[in-house]
Parts: structure tokens; sequence; C-alpha cells
């Protein structure tokens, strides 16, 4: 068992899917920080955000930070899709590349609970947490696994995806089917237009008015906004074009009520969580916004809503990035495990 985030891959095999078929050979990639205790009780579940991977969450794990290896048995899983575990560029067949199946945030988090309580041997989560897509799994598995999750601290995310969040999704999905070269998925090589373009719409949205009016881009160390444009989209030519819209749609499809145990019923599927609640959502966010964060905490017992106050808007949560939002998170983060 790795002590040090060391990657290493959970045979899934031929995996079941909530909107019917399969993922053939799935593999869930995942690394581990500490040990599991006598009691099996000190597991953190930390899943990995849209365009992340374990080595990302990582910048969050070590020793003095709330997040130690020394007290906590700290659990990455890596998102379907993401390159790293099962995706379509990675993946063999007829399932692979635009052939991959439709995946949801539920499809994960059962993958997830498999490795944690049947692979692992976790008899407790201690804490569900995680950033944007993270907290959409972590949402996940408060409420699919009341009993098992003691605590949930989303940050900078949502209990499901709204429908303005949907929309701008749908705009960034358009720059890559809008490339000639993209071929409905079946591209001979990376829609490279698409791709420059996703990151451009994307930079507007990860960032709040405040910071382009202020011109705080410079706190990130660019000498322009058109370096930082720049940066996005030389970030989005190292995905696969595939891998980046099968993430897409399970962020889209997000929901923990979206399912037979409760059938829509977002309101009740919310109340049914036991766990010890903090949600902190960045005042700024432009699509997991504050009021959309208030009205999910409000369902929740006892919760505490606890807002980044940020002009970083939704990366205010990134982890490492910012030291002031990452102190604010980590001493919440630190005072709701001693609870």
């Amino acid at each position: 068992m790795a002590l040090t985030g060391q990657l290493q891959s959970f045979a899934l095999g031929d995996l079941p899917l909530q909107r019917g078929g399969v993922l053939p050979d799935a593999r869930l990639a995942y690394a581990t920080w500490g040990r599991l205790n006598a009691a099996r009780d000190n597991c953190i579940v930390f899943p990995t955000y849209y365009t992340g991977n374990h080595d990302s969450n990582a910048r969050m794990i070590g020793p003095g930070l709330a997040l130690d290896p020394a007290r906590w048995f700290i659990v990455v899983p890596n998102l379907f899709g993401n390159g790293v575990s099962s995706s379509p560029s990675n993946t063999q067949g007829a399932a692979g590349g635009p052939g991959f199946p439709p995946i949801t945030v539920h499809d994960n988090v059962s993958a997830q609970h498999r490795l944690v309580v049947e692979h692992l041997g976790a008899r407790r989560v201690a804490l569900a947490t995680g950033w944007s897509m993270g907290a959409l799994q972590a949402w996940e598995w408060a409420v699919r696994f009341p009993e098992l999750v003691q605590r949930l601290l989303p940050f900078c995310g949502a209990a499901r995806c709204s429908p303005h969040n949907f929309v701008f999704l749908e705009g960034l999905k358009a720059t890559l089917a809008a490339d000639a070269n993209f071929k409905g998925g079946r591209y001979t090589e990376q829609p490279s237009a698409g791709l420059r373009a996703f990151g451009r719409v994307y930079a507007g949205w990860a960032y709040s008015q405040a910071f382009f009016r202020e011109s705080r881009w410079r706190d990130l160390g660019f000498d322009s906004l058109e370096t930082l444009l720049g940066f996005w989209e030389e970030d989005h030519l190292a995905w696969d074009a595939n891998d980046l819209l099968a993430m897409l749609h399970t962020w889209q499809q997000a929901d923990p009520s979206d399912n037979e145990a409760w059938n829509g019923d977002f309101e009740a599927a919310l109340a049914s969580i036991q766990a010890r609640t903090l949600v902190m959502p960045c005042d700024r966010d432009l699509y997991f916004t504050l009021e959309d964060n208030a009205t999910e905490a409000a369902l929740v017992r006892g919760s505490e809503l606890r807002p980044f106050v940020s002009v970083y808007g939704h990366c205010a949560g990134a982890p490492g990035r910012f030291p002031g939002e990452m102190a604010f998170l980590d001493a919440a983060i630190r005072e709701l495990l001693a609870r």
C-alpha cells in the first residue's frame, strides 16, 4: 500500500454503468498517502477535478497540513476520462475514442466505493472532500453512503450541475465540434483550433469579473491579459479532446438524486446526509455560485456555509494555487476533522 502518492491501478472488470451498458476492462487509477489505522476509520476520500489528477490534489497533502498522512489515510481516485483512469484516450477497441460510454458521477463513486471499502478495507470515511468536479463526487459520496461518510467538505463546487452551468459547458463542447478536424470525435490529429478556443472560453469563467477588472492576472506572473489567455490555450492543447468531452458529460449529468433511490427528489436526497457538513463556495464563482451553494447547504441538517471571499472566483479553491485561500481552506478542514 503506497504511503507517498505512488500511482496505482484498481482493476474493476467490465463495469456496469448507470445509463446502461458497460465500461469494458475498467481501471480506476488512484494514489494513497498514510496508513489505514487499526479501526479502519481514518480514511479521507479526495477525488480529482476536471483536468486534474492525483498529483494535482497532492498539493494539499503533507506533514503539518490538515490532510496529514501521519494521521489520515488519504485516497485520491482519478476521475474517469482524465487520461489516467479509464478514458477515451486509453481505452482500446470500440469503447475507445468517440465510442467511450457515457459515465456519470454515480458511476465514478460506485467504482470509488469498491476501491475504498472492498479493496483498501476502510470501514468509515472520515471526510469526503474535493474541488469543483471533486466536490460533485464528494456530495455523491455523502448521499449514497450516509452511514459511511462522517464528514463532508465540498469546496468551489456544488451538489449538482445547475442549468446555467450546463449551458456554459455546452459552449465549451461547441468549440471542439466546430473545428473541422474534430470529425465527430474520430480525428486523426487533435483538433488544435478547437482546443485553443476551448481554453480561451474557459479562462473567462475560471476567475471573477473583478479579477479581470483589477488586472489580477499579474498575481499569477502574467505580463498581459493576452499572455494569460495564451497559457490557457497551451494548457488545453495538452489534452485529448474526447477525454475533455467525456468529463464534461459526467459534469453535466451530476445530480445525486437522479437515480432509482431518490427519483429526482433533490431536497430529500440532501436531507438524508448524516455527515457533519461544511460547504465552501467562493463568493464570486461564476458557475458554482454562492446562491446555489446556499440553497444546497440549507437542505443538509446542521450544515454550515463558509464561503471564500476572493477575486479568484472558481479558482480560489484550486489545490495549492493561492496561499491565502489555501490557508483558509486548510483551517476549515482541520476544524471539521476535529469535530
